[in-house]
């Protein structure tokens, strides 16, 4: 008994797992984002150009390349307070416990029981007058072990580990998001100060036009037409300020909600546009490298990973399950006689219990992890298209930001020289002021420009860090939550994956 006992414990240590060994998708062979020209960088807008650097490492602190501190204290509290990061992180760790609990299909299940009993027993049935009645104790302990033989344990524990991997870059992609969100809103925030300052500086210099106007009208050089179309223009002005100020305003009660803080009882420490530098040098990873860095992308890798091993649980249930058991025991009629040798019992077999019939269940049911399988494969595809046309777009943009800003750069340069040759020769009694007038307007009309620009050119920046995975990779392992002095994404890779994304 015990012979074939051990075949079968060689048969199950030997059994291969049914289903599919998942295999990592080849990373797509295309070595550029755009197509025809490999970009170098940008033409100077402002006195500043930007590079692109083909393969070159991303920080894992991008956002100190904007060089200020106040940005920086914002990102750290943001981190440390998050809802939604710490809600994601305590969803990771959620899926690290189911794992290890999985892993505990491996080991022998065993268990202690116990019994007291009070029973009669009728003699009749076998020819004798006397029945009796007694007491029964019994204490045993039994020991019960799952034979994977086809693998469906394996499986299993293969799907909790690639649910783990998915919540891991959830987290990472939740911390991803929120630091693209802080720097997009700090960014912002800045640049409707600006707006709203030169809005305002706009609007005294359309009222002193329209005072000089309705002046030169009452002397009867102007028509009335004149004013009237100034008053027109100085009303779609003033009507701009309070949507800026409301766009000021959301996005300082966004930045409040980000760092985990009410927004009535934040107090919103000013960041201009000049406390922002520009990244100039701007690290670009092949096609080939982002695959294995951006989280959306390897989250859908794990996805896919998933519905394999779902596959070899489903292919799994439609061969028989095996199971040793043994039992070993005591038991007397008197509790303080219960451990002596002469009431001792025990067992030891197998057993196994394998589907006949099932009216097609487990057919479809392999099949439909099949066609999911199918599913998360082409949603792994779709998800890789995408990112790679978000860092096209995001490269075309940082190219065409520096375009235009060169052209509005020159532009408000020549305003601002009209402007001081208006007032020089106001000065000189050559001009009158409303010509002085005029030309301010148009400088600060361009600087309005200007800035919205320069905004734009700020925020493509900070979208480009993210469209590339933003550097999560090379987080040293000292690296923690302020909140709780935890790693910040809780489970870290292992040296061989972390080589792995690195390096494929």
């Amino acid at each position: 008994m015990l012979a074939r006992l051990w075949t079968v414990w060689l048969l199950a240590a030997t059994g291969c797992a049914v289903g599919p060994d998942f295999v990592r998708p080849q990373p797509p062979e295309t070595e550029r984002y755009v197509p025809d020209k490999q970009l170098q960088e940008t033409v100077s807008a402002d006195g500043q150009i930007q590079y692109f650097e083909q393969g070159a490492e991303i920080a894992a602190d991008w956002w100190q390349l904007f060089k200020s501190p106040k940005l920086d204290a914002l990102v750290k509290e943001a981190i440390a307070n998050n809802p939604t990061l710490e809600s994601a992180q305590a969803s990771l760790r959620q899926s690290q416990d189911n794992l290890q609990a999985g892993y505990g299909v491996f080991f022998p299940q065993i268990d202690l029981l116990g019994g007291a009993s009070r029973q009669r027993f009728s003699a009749a049935r076998f020819g004798s007058p006397v029945s009796s009645t007694f007491n029964l104790f019994t204490l045993s302990a039994s020991v019960s072990y799952a034979l994977d033989i086809f693998g469906a344990q394996r499986r299993t524990v293969e799907a909790l580990s690639a649910s783990r991997d998915m919540q891991h870059y959830s987290v990472v992609t939740t911390y991803l998001t929120l630091i693209g969100n802080i720097v997009n809103t700090v960014i912002a925030r800045a640049g409707y100060e600006a707006q709203i300052q030169t809005t305002q500086q706009l609007i005294e210099s359309q009222r002193e036009q329209i005072r000089l106007t309705e002046l030169q009208m009452q002397a009867g050089i102007l028509e009335y037409e004149k004013p009237v179309n100034l008053r027109l223009q100085l009303e779609v002005l003033e009507s701009s300020l309070p949507r800026l100020m409301q766009k000021r305003s959301q996005a300082e009660h966004l930045l409040a909600t980000l760092i985990g803080q009410f927004p009535g009882e934040h107090e919103f420490e000013k960041i201009d546009l000049a406390d922002l530098s520009l990244p100039t040098i701007l690290p670009i990873s092949l096609p080939s490298s982002l695959v294995r860095q951006r989280p959306d992308i390897l989250l859908a890798e794990a996805q896919l990973h998933q519905s394999s091993a779902n596959i070899g649980i489903a292919t799994a249930a439609m061969f028989p399950s095996f199971t040793l058991n043994a039992t070993y025991g005591q038991n007397n009629r008197n509790l303080l006689d219960i451990f002596l040798s002469s009431g001792n019992f025990w067992s030891i077999g197998t057993n196994f219990v394998a589907p006949l019939f099932r009216g097609g269940t487990l057919w479809f049911q392999r099949k439909a992890a099949i066609d999911a399988f199918q599913q998360s494969r082409a949603q792994y595809r779709q998800t890789i298209l995408n990112a790679l046309a978000q860092v096209a777009d995001v490269l075309l943009a940082l190219e065409y930001d520096a375009e235009a800003l060169q052209h509005q750069s020159q532009e408000l340069h020549l305003a601002q020289e009209r402007m001081h040759l208006m007032q020089a020769n106001y000065q000189a009694g050559l001009v009158n002021y409303q010509q002085v007038s005029i030309a301010e307007s148009q400088y600060f009309q361009s600087k309005l420009n200007y800035l919205q620009t320069l905004v734009l050119r700020l925020q493509d920046t900070a979208a480009l860090f993210v469209a590339l995975g933003g550097g999560w990779w090379n987080i040293e392992e000292k690296t923690r939550s302020p909140r709780d002095d935890e790693i910040l994404f809780d489970v870290k890779l292992s040296e061989e994956e972390t080589d792995k994304v690195k390096t494929d």
